[in-house]
């Protein structure tokens, strides 16, 4: 087995090492790549890596720039991609409440689709506005920074966030990138508690940001639906109301796909014996303590 640096793992067979320098390509896209660097990244003898790149070449899966003498996704790898998310169909679902979410916000809706360990934006509905935030489409981030990213890090069980952030340093992109452990774990709490992720120039200088996850029938966390825009057009007030607004889209989403919560089971009717002996024990209550029971203090808790 060989382990590249995103962490996915592949079989030594020429078809796993084939798949390894595909993933490699599209992890470093846009970026071109050369042969050393294929070879020392995927732990390959040059001359392998350089025969993998030429069959990939003459099959269209890669594009060689002759000037640089480096390698890039093709049209081939183009055709399957978008042959899978058509098959998945998600878009086609999501992009519905994208136009909702542009129309009703004037701000860029966007969806990122979880690969691994990073997510890769797959869909954009642009805002109407002169002065507004757009994505690279294909284009591959870490989980660790933005909204997009949180929301999908959250809706992931503890066992997977804590292996993910073992495996990962806090790199900041930002002066408002998270880069404590301890920061990021409370921050990924909040998100689950409220619904949505909320970034403020984390992953990019001036943008801002709100996300929710999205799932699939199975649970599975496919992606993330998000807004952004202008950093300096995200209020407080309105990163609440976008907020609420993505994570109801979201949710909708979700359930198109199939997706259901588990639902919380409603308490057990009591048998009849169980009922005869509540209703002994309350008229056995004393007159005192039913009044210290009016006079007790309660606590309700808000959100």
């Amino acid at each position: 087995m060989i382990e590249p640096a995103d962490g996915h793992r592949y079989t030594t067979s020429g078809l796993g090492r084939a798949l390894a320098v595909i993933d490699l390509l599209a992890e470093r896209s846009p970026d071109m790549v050369g042969v050393s660097t294929v070879a020392r990244e995927l732990d390959l003898p040059k001359a392998v890596a350089h025969r993998i790149l030429k069959e990939l070449t003459a099959n269209q899966f890669v594009t060689f720039d002759e000037g640089t003498r480096r390698y890039r996704l093709g049209s081939g790898a183009l055709a399957v991609g978008l042959a899978a998310l058509r098959a998945i169909d998600v878009q086609a679902v999501t992009n519905r409440h994208m136009r909702r979410l542009t129309e009703a916000t004037g701000e860029t809706a966007t969806l990122s689709m979880r690969q691994g360990w990073v997510r890769v934006y797959t869909d954009q509905v642009l805002s109407p506005h002169e002065i507004r935030m757009s994505v690279t489409l294909g284009s591959r981030h870490s989980l660790l920074a933005g909204s997009s990213s949180k929301a999908i890090l959250a809706a992931l069980p503890d066992a997977e966030v804590a292996e993910y952030l073992a495996g990962h340093e806090l790199v900041p992109l930002t002066a408002a990138t998270i880069t404590s452990v301890e920061q990021l774990w409370a921050d990924l709490r909040q998100v689950r508690e409220q619904g949505y992720a909320v970034s403020q120039g984390e992953r990019q200088a001036g943008a801002a940001s709100v996300a929710a996850a999205i799932r699939l029938a199975s649970g599975e966390v496919y992606g993330s639906l998000s807004l952004c825009g202008p950093q300096d057009r995200f209020s407080p007030r309105l990163l609440a109301e976008y907020g609420d607004l993505v994570a109801d889209a979201a949710r909708q989403v979700s359930a198109e796909l199939g997706y259901q919560p588990a639902a919380t089971p409603a308490p057990a009717e009591p048998e009849q014996g169980d009922r005869r002996r509540v209703a002994r024990r309350q008229a056995a209550r004393s007159t005192t303590d039913q009044s210290e029971s009016s006079s007790a203090e309660v606590v309700v808790s808000q959100k």
